[in-house]
């Protein structure tokens, strides 16, 4: 039986680390044989659960002319309330994007969506999944709670910060 230390495991548990972080990825999973000692699942992840506030530019009011149609919404998606007055991403129980990317609310194109707009989710739980750079980034649940909004639509491109959806 060879010996191995735990410091060997823990230097190569750092070496990932600096690899995730190099390659600003932000999930990586690795599975290392050892001969005749069994094997190490290593699994290193960084989430980044950053809300940022972006100040649009706003434009010159409209002169006054016909009343505007309501507009479509993606499935599963709720419009913003009149009321609410504010942007999303500054809301308490907005989910940001991490990355810029391509977002998919599920985890195939003929599948159900991860989540949609009332089903309680747990911390942790996927809710939707952001591409960058071909890497299928999931989007987990900041805290548990329930789904308020759906921001975003199914294959559309997000920046980094963009409020995405909303989890009371």
């Amino acid at each position: 039986m060879s010996k191995r230390s735990h410091q060997d495991d823990v230097e190569f548990i750092k070496a990932l680390a600096e690899l995730l972080s190099e390659n600003e990825l932000s999930e990586l999973q690795v599975k290392r044989a050892y001969p005749d000692d069994g094997t190490l699942n290593v699994r290193v992840s960084k989430i980044s659960n950053v809300t940022t506030t972006v100040a649009m530019p706003t434009a010159a009011p409209a002169p006054a002319a016909a009343p505007v149609a309501p507009t479509a919404h993606a499935p599963g998606a709720e419009p913003a309330p009149a009321s609410d007055g504010g942007d999303p991403a500054s809301h308490p129980g907005a989910v940001t994007s991490p990355m810029v990317g391509t977002v998919y609310l599920a985890p195939e194109p003929e599948a159900a969506n991860f989540v949609k707009v009332g089903d309680s989710v747990e911390e942790g739980q996927t809710l939707l999944i952001v591409e960058a750079m071909k890497t299928m980034n999931q989007i987990p649940a900041p805290k548990s709670g329930t789904v308020k909004r759906v921001l975003v639509e199914d294959g559309a491109p997000v920046e980094f910060g963009a409020p995405l959806m909303i989890v009371e």
